[in-house]
């Protein structure tokens, strides 16, 4: 069983246009809400790979009550705490004839002191019965991101896999805390942390700082180019098929529902690393959001190449010898 914890769900407010003339009346021709926020995606992408998976978040207001309606309408597995604050929510106006997406957010209202305290609460009685707990997108609040490193300290103290998925001021301390695994895009961590990432080197360079710290796994995507990873103190260069892209909102979420389809299923690192991969690509063809399925990346698995820099696997030869 996977947990997912989303402190900042989305309630998404999807409608389509033909056309979307700025500063004039634009009328949609269909609408719908949908589940949105980043540990949410991991969960949905999860089903359809047929792995037992939980969802932990915050439901508040009017927009926490419809954000309920349509998780249980998609069927997926949740338990929420109740806040005072309203759930955030966002406008998406889709043009699908020039494949372009405006997505406009509200703010994010705060979890209190009590909300937090009882969020980690409920956090200790689920982990208990999972095997790995991925923690995915932004916080309301600075506070809120105590959640986050207590979880991932819990879950070392536990021997649980803690997935690590997030942005902003708290990432330092997030990466202190030693999750088992940690995935960001490259502008995530560029600005989150106040470093430089553009070349080769200084990826290798911030992933051996990683090991370091004593992370197991680590991964930076940077869109249609390549992945750069870590497995221990080897480090990798993911490179996938190129695809004609629609919208690749989610193909992150979509990459580490594969790692953790890896973890969980006890594959060999360079097997679920090419799953991943072509998982974010394949995301990226549609306009839904992680809702890919294992047949439909069999045509592109294996053209995912993995390629080591640096260090090699030294090979022994233990057979017997003769005098």
């Amino acid at each position: 069983m996977v947990l997912t914890v989303t402190l900042n769900p989305l309630l998404e407010n999807r409608t389509e246009f033909d056309a979307i003339k700025l500063g004039k009346v634009s009328r949609g021709i269909n609408k719908e809400y949908r589940a949105g926020g980043k540990g949410i995606n991991v969960c949905r992408q999860l089903d359809y790979l047929e792995i037992k998976n939980v969802a932990l978040l915050p439901l508040g207001g009017n927009n926490g009550k419809m954000l309920r309606k349509v998780l249980i309408d998609e069927n997926m597995n949740f338990t929420s705490i109740s806040s005072k604050g309203e759930t955030r929510a966002a406008t998406l106006a889709i043009e699908k004839s020039k494949k372009r997406i405006t997505s406009l957010f509200e703010p994010s209202e705060k979890l209190t002191e009590n909300e937090i305290n009882e969020f980690k609460t409920k956090f200790i009685k689920m982990i208990q019965n999972c095997s790995i707990v991925v923690f995915s997108g932004s916080v309301p609040n600075k506070d809120a991101a105590s959640i986050i490193t207590y979880g991932i300290e819990l879950a070392n103290e536990l021997d649980k896999f803690s997935i690590l998925d997030t942005y902003g001021e708290h990432l330092q301390d997030c990466i202190n805390a030693k999750p088992s695994v940690i995935h960001n895009n490259i502008n995530e961590l560029e600005n989150s942390l106040g470093i430089e990432l553009n070349s080769e080197d200084k990826k290798v360079e911030f992933l051996k700082e990683l090991y370091n710290k004593g992370i197991k796994l680590a991964f930076i995507t940077d869109g249609a180019n390549a992945t750069y990873a870590s497995k221990f103190d080897f480090i990798y260069k993911i490179q996938s098929k190129k695809v004609k892209e629609i919208d690749s909102t989610g193909s992150g979420d979509a990459f580490v529902a594969g790692i953790t389809y890896g973890l969980e299923k006890s594959m060999v690192f360079d097997k679920f690393v090419r799953v991943a991969a072509a998982l974010g690509s394949v995301n990226a063809t549609k306009w839904d959001v992680c809702t890919t399925r294992l047949e439909e990346i069999e045509n592109i698995i294996d053209s995912v190449i993995v390629s080591q820099i640096g260090k090699k696997f030294k090979l022994i030869d233990d057979s017997p010898t003769h005098s």
